[in-house]
């Protein structure tokens, strides 16, 4: 009775408002602009739907002669759920036999997809193809793409063959094989290439330098350069986005004559693939990490005298390898140039500095910029504490160590275990035990978990002060959220137990650790683990 009523108040408010609503066909790929009278109609089946399928005749007889395409579609988009707007597309397409625009499977796609229902989204595309209406390729590759993350590649694949008769399938393409290059499933990518799209037309050189960027990210920059070799058979040609990407890629392997044969390639070509500022910068940034600083500071004049203006990427470059060479009058040099090129220095810049000062032993000059860099309104990384940190614990400073520790908070800087272990390792070589756990206790209570590292040091410090206790406590503690003891945590820890006279509890340790061998618990060597079961 109350949904006969419902139904029986749609009908005179739309009549009373419109007269009733006809149908209009919609062209394909094509949106209309609301009128008033249909709003009500469209704001009154949306809520009726938020609360359930209408199952009365009189509802499902208004519904079928007032709804069309476009009110369709507009419902959808007011509902904004994924989950009602399917059970309104189920019940209007298959109750009511209404024919469905792009927009109304567009949207709902899309939404479903968002929503992690891939299941249901891939539904609606069948009934899609099947009632007639064509995908376009920005749909098919946010498809694909989406299905891919989720884990469904076989699903996203069957969509990429469907895409080769769709204008522009090239972004369809591209767009699941950098999906997969993004998830570090580069073998897919490459057996997806290899199986369904070497011998089809739309590859383009976009398509390529996808690939040649996932090779190159593992290291396979060999291969890459044999799909650079391959471009010119399927009518495409590199551009330096390729150069550039395979320069990176041999700086990445150490092998810096095959990146110069490249950077020299690039500037043998023109037009597309005359070197920028980014192919300098990559191999500058290659002959640094090599130590080769006199090369990087060569074409850093070699691209000023080509009328290329350096980035601050570029000169937070040569600053940080001259900062990791030690010459530290050629980084504050370069630091002088930047200002002449309208760069200034900014936390990079003065994080290289601040870690060449320390590697070379003037920790305090190092405070001295930590101190500018606060002046200017700079706020100092993670990376810049950890130099810091690092460079005090060495000079066993450990209570202004503490102090930075202290800053962590009031920063904004997220609290990561590798600025705590220094300062907790340097606590426990002084003996300082407690100091070290209260440590620990600070950073758990920050949200940051102890790693492997973390415990290791725990657990020899412990150690080597006769805790022995505490030591295997801390042992159980790490198994027990599951951070995986390695070789020189368990050998350290036995080793310890047994001078202790502790043979019983050390070969305890051991079945533990040999039991989760499997887990990725690190067991002890056959010597030393016979030592152990002989001294039981």
């Amino acid at each position: 009775m109350i949904r006969a009523s419902f139904a029986t108040t749609i009908g005179l408010i739309h009549t009373h408002t419109h007269g009733g609503a006809q149908a209009r066909p919609l062209q394909s790929n094509t949106r209309e602009v609301i009128h008033c009278p249909e709003a009500w109609l469209i704001k009154i089946v949306s809520t009726l739907f938020v609360y359930r399928v209408p199952d009365s005749d009189l509802c499902f007889c208004y519904l079928s002669k007032n709804l069309n395409p476009f009110i369709a579609f507009e419902v959808v988009k007011k509902l904004d759920n994924p989950h009602t707007g399917f059970r309104f597309w189920e019940f209007s397409r298959f109750k009511l036999n209404i024919r469905h625009s792009f927009w109304t499977y567009n949207l709902l796609t899309r939404s479903l997809c968002k929503a992690g229902l891939h299941d249901l989204a891939g539904k609606v595309f069948e009934c899609m193809k099947s009632d007639g209406v064509s995908p376009n390729s920005r749909l098919l590759g946010f498809l694909v793409s989406s299905f891919a993350e989720k884990g469904k590649l076989q699903f996203a694949t069957a969509l990429l063959l469907q895409s080769y008769e769709v204008e522009g399938c090239s972004m369809v393409v591209n767009s699941l094989l950098n999906t997969l290059v993004r998830l570090d499933r580069v073998e897919d990518a490459m057996k997806l290439f290899n199986t369904h799209l070497k011998f089809q037309s739309c590859n383009d050189t976009w398509t390529f330098n996808i690939l040649i960027r996932g090779l190159c990210g593992i290291g396979k920059a060999d291969k890459a350069l044999e799909l650079l070799c391959e471009m010119s058979s399927f009518g495409c040609s590199p551009d330096i986005v390729t150069y550039n990407t395979l320069i990176k890629g041999f700086c990445k392997s150490n092998e810096l004559n095959k990146a110069y044969e490249m950077f020299n390639e690039a500037k043998s070509r023109s037009g597309c693939c005359s070197p920028d500022v980014v192919t300098y910068t990559s191999m500058m940034s290659g002959y640094c990490k090599a130590g080769k600083t006199r090369e990087a500071s060569l074409l850093l004049d070699e691209m000023v005298d080509l009328g290329m203006y350096p980035t601050n990427v570029t000169f937070n470059v040569l600053v940080d390898g001259y900062a990791k060479a030690g010459e530290m009058l050629s980084a504050e040099a370069i630091r002088e140039k930047m200002d002449s090129f309208g760069c200034f220095p900014d936390v990079v810049t003065f994080t290289s500095l601040i870690d060449g000062y320390c590697r070379v032993g003037q920790v305090n000059k190092g405070f001295s910029l930590w101190e500018e860099m606060n002046a200017k309104g700079m706020f100092p990384n993670a990376f810049t504490y950890s130099i810091l940190i690092n460079a005090l614990c060495k000079e066993n400073r450990l209570l202004k160590a503490r102090e930075l520790l202290a800053q962590l908070a009031v920063k904004d800087v997220v609290p990561k275990p590798f600025l705590y272990n220094p300062v907790i390792d340097g606590f426990c070589k002084a003996g300082k035990l407690n100091e070290a756990n209260v440590i620990v206790a600070e950073m758990e209570r920050k949200k940051c978990k102890p790693d492997k590292i973390t415990f290791t040091i725990l657990i020899i410090g412990h150690c080597m002060k006769g805790r022995m206790c505490e030591a295997i406590s801390i042992f159980h503690k790490m198994v027990a959220i599951g951070c995986s003891p390695d070789k020189i945590t368990v050998s350290s820890l036995l080793s310890c137990l047994l001078k202790a006279g502790m043979a019983k509890e050390a070969y305890q340790l051991n079945q533990i650790a040999v039991k989760g061998q499997s887990n990725g618990i690190a067991t002890l060597d056959t010597k030393a683990g016979n030592v152990t079961v002989a001294a039981c």
